[in-house]
């Protein structure tokens, strides 16, 4: 164990003055930004705005985090949990140089500090929390909750990295960072890197004291220790104490992460260990100023944002701004060219080891390709339409499991799910891996291990935030879930989606895995779980994220599952979400008609009616498994009764070629789509989710008008999958019904019809509530050409 002299805690001290400075800086000057002359009101940005409160305390883990990384060679990055105080990772990354590798007009002098300076929380600069645009940052500031989770998803297949988690105590009263503490239970020492959480206690969030810093500390630490935590206290508002309380505790705690490590790793010791983390304690605004305003600051919740207002003519509080800066010495930290010390940049770690330039946090740098199978060996057997069966995402679990296998080696794949994996038919999985675990077993127990390929946890937003963390530092993955739940993480994805918006603007990010979405036990097969469970409108929110980050896919059948999911797992830098059934169904398209199908997106199927040459009566479009098969009995139930009539069908695996090619480019070229859809003629669109989408997605289209569009109407309890579709109107009767009503020409001969089909849907009625079960011609009925 090192120890640090008091001459090197005095330059860490000296370094941790800096970075506080540039924490202020960035708030408040436009000029003038090392105080060469006294300030002039002329100094001040025209609107103040920013974060102080947590600003020094992150300051304060980050240099000392250096300091370890350096002792040791640590291979470490850095998450900032707390919201906002953005500033203290761009000053931090800027003293360590990365900053201005990056941005070389960021320069290391006078001229380059102004541009920090100017740049934060101002149009046209950064953002007033740790953005994309910071080096280092694989976590968006303001989405609190989710630190925790990253950083697991970072240390996953990472043995040597350790991911330092700041956790305000604000983003702490979340319930996704409350769950995030169980983590430790999922984290192999032989396989997986390490998470070093270190709680920030401050005690205020925006308005209020919060919850952690005011339970009683005997409270706080049985919490910790009851997570599973070794927690190490740093407490106090004396700088020259904490630098040594803080340097003593970090060299204990790698010491201690260090032998976890080497007993697992060298005499294979698989018991669970206590990981270390920190309770760091220290004032809202510390070092800030004490009063301000007529009130108390440091130390309270005034200290949250900017401490010091200043008006226009307001004299005392510019002094007061000045003594603030001036207390922290500037001239003893920057040259005369306006550059860090050499002394002083000299603790930081270098090359990469320096948390701003560590490879981990630019994970596309890291990305390798899969080794894929090629999905056609996987795939059903289809010698007609409707002439196989097979359960959809069953088969894909097959593709799925040879990914696991072939690689293995590679370490660089993982599936994630809220305890449903096996619920969603993904069973061969566990042919090739387990559970990862490193909780006791019992018995009875199935596919637990302590290493495996699979990662569950009954908390959609763990394994949205293990993944993403997973994916944000260069690997592969996937999130199964039950379409109605995928909700729970409506506000992660959101962040994510806007994370990618962000990073494909930047150069130096380069592109990361597709954060994969496969969604199943979905709305139209929820027939003993009823009401609870149906929700397909996770498409309706994320189709408002950018066009260019956002894909939506319904594939009908199996095959083309395998064909969608494979491009997926292949793309680079989006978000897509498929949607697929998980029980047995007919199935439609041999493989190389999926191929083809599924490369176009959208397509007319000449085998179930009409084709592009023929000017149909009426299209029937689909869009999902279950809209398919009611469409083509539909179509069979007016093939029946109006053997003349011109049906076309059109299925819709991408659902974004519904859309403009102005507004996404996925959009079907106009011509084409008319070619499909018409211009004039009646549209029954079956839709897998909220008709609205679809409206939405076609209002800029020719036929928009001709548009009738059927799906889930929030109805639906606990009935046969048949009926669910009968009580949103989307069954084979109703759309043949609807087909009828757009079509007057036919005359009494439709109304012949209508009578025929309104019979069946009362028979139906009459049917399931006596027997719980579908009529035989709904059971038994098979496509045949």
């Amino acid at each position: 164990m090192s120890n640090p002299t008091t001459d090197s805690l005095q330059l860490l001290d000296a370094y941790w003055r800096a970075a506080n400075y540039l924490s202020v800086g960035q708030m408040y000057l436009w000029d003038n930004p090392l105080l060469r002359r006294p300030l002039r009101h002329a100094d001040l940005k025209p609107t103040i705005v920013g974060h102080w409160g947590s600003a020094p305390g992150q300051n304060f883990v980050y240099v000392h985090l250096n300091r370890i990384i350096r002792q040791y060679d640590l291979n470490m990055l850095y998450i900032s949990g707390p919201g906002h105080a953005g500033q203290a990772m761009v000053g931090c990354t800027y003293l360590e140089g990365t900053y201005s590798e990056v941005y070389p007009d960021i320069s290391q002098d006078e001229a380059g500090l102004k541009k920090l300076f100017r740049q934060f929380s101002f149009p046209g600069g950064i953002g007033s929390h740790v953005s994309p645009e910071c080096p280092g940052s694989i976590h968006e500031g303001g989405e609190l909750g989710y630190s925790l989770s990253h950083a697991f998803g970072a240390v996953f297949d990472n043995p040597d990295l350790i991911a330092a988690c700041v956790i305000g105590d604000g983003e702490a009263e979340t319930g996704a960072l409350a769950t995030a503490w169980h983590g430790n239970k999922f984290l192999s020492p032989a396989t997986d890197g390490t998470v070093l959480p270190i709680l920030h206690l401050n005690g205020y969030k925006i308005a209020n004291p919060t919850v952690l810093a005011r339970i009683s500390p005997e409270e706080l630490d049985d919490l910790l220790r009851g997570y599973g935590w070794t927690p190490h206290y740093v407490e106090g508002d004396d700088p020259e104490v904490l630098h040594r309380v803080m340097a003593d505790t970090l060299d204990a705690i790698t010491e201690d992460i260090l032998n976890i490590r080497r007993r697992a790793r060298d005499e294979g010791d698989t018991d669970r260990p206590r990981w270390p983390m920190i309770v760091l304690r220290t004032p809202k605004g510390w070092t800030g100023p004490k009063h301000a305003g007529g009130h108390a600051i440091e130390g309270t919740f005034r200290a949250h944002q900017v401490p010091i207002t200043i008006g226009k003519n307001d004299d005392d509080a510019l002094r007061q701004l000045e003594e603030w800066m001036q207390r922290y010495r500037p001239h003893e930290l920057f040259d005369e060219q306006g550059k860090l010390r050499p002394e002083l940049a000299a603790l930081s770690p270098e090359g990469a080891r320096r948390m701003g330039s560590n490879p981990h946090t630019n994970g596309g740098q890291l990305l390798e390709d899969l080794d894929l199978p090629d999905y056609a060996d996987l795939a059903v057997d289809v010698p007609a339409p409707g002439r196989a069966t097979a359960a959809d995402t069953e088969v894909l679990a097959g593709y799925l499991r040879e990914v696991i296998r072939r690689n293995a080696d590679r370490r660089n794949f993982r599936i994630f799910g809220a305890d449903e994996t096996l619920s969603n038919r993904l069973a061969h999985v566990f042919e090739a891996t387990q559970r990862q675990w490193t909780l006791p077993t019992a018995e009875h127990d199935q596919y637990l291990a302590t290493d495996g390929r699979v990662v569950e946890m009954l908390s959609e937003h763990q394994c949205q935030g293990w993944l993403e963390g997973y994916l944000l530092t260069g690997r592969h993955g996937l999130f199964n879930s039950y379409e109605a739940f995928i909700h729970i993480v409506d506000s992660m994805v959101n962040q994510h989606a806007k994370w990618l918006k962000l990073t494909a603007e930047l150069p130096w990010r380069k592109p990361l895995a597709s954060l994969n979405y496969l969604l199943a036990s979905h709305v139209w097969q929820q027939a003993h779980n009823g009401f609870t469970h149906q929700d397909p409108g996770f498409i309706d929110h994320l189709v408002n994220k950018k066009a260019a980050i956002v894909r939506v896919y319904l594939p009908p059948d199996a095959n083309c599952l395998l064909s969608v999911w494979d491009h997926c797992q292949r793309s680079r830098h989006y978000i897509n979400v498929v949607i697929a059934g998980k029980y047995p169904a007919q199935q439609w398209l041999d493989i190389e008609a999926a191929k083809a199908h599924c490369a176009a997106g959208i397509g007319c199927w000449d085998w179930a009616g009409c084709g592009t040459d023929v000017e149909p009566d009426v299209v029937l479009a689909c869009c999902g498994d279950v809209p398919t098969l009611e469409t083509l009995a539909a179509v069979s139930i007016l093939r029946d009764y109006l053997p003349d009539l011109q049906v076309r069908v059109v299925n819709v695996v991408d659902l974004m070629k519904l859309q403009a090619p102005t507004q996404h480019p996925h959009g079907l070229e106009e011509a084409e789509f008319d070619t499909l859809f018409t211009r004039d003629r009646p549209v029954i669109f079956a839709f897998h989710g909220y008709p609205f989408l679809v409206h939405r997605l076609v209002y800029r289209r020719h036929n928009h008008g001709n548009f009738h569009v059927r799906g889930y109407k929030e109805e639906g309890a606990i009935t046969t999958s048949f009926d669910m579709t009968v009580l949103n109107e989307l069954d084979r009767y109703h759309l043949a019904l609807s087909a009828l009503q757009h079509l007057p020409e036919l005359g009494r001969e439709g109304e012949r019809v209508r009578e025929a089909l309104e019979g069946k849907l009362a028979t139906h009625r009459t049917y399931v509530e006596e027997h719980g079960v579908d009529m035989p011609e709904v059971r038994d009925w098979h496509w045949t050409s």
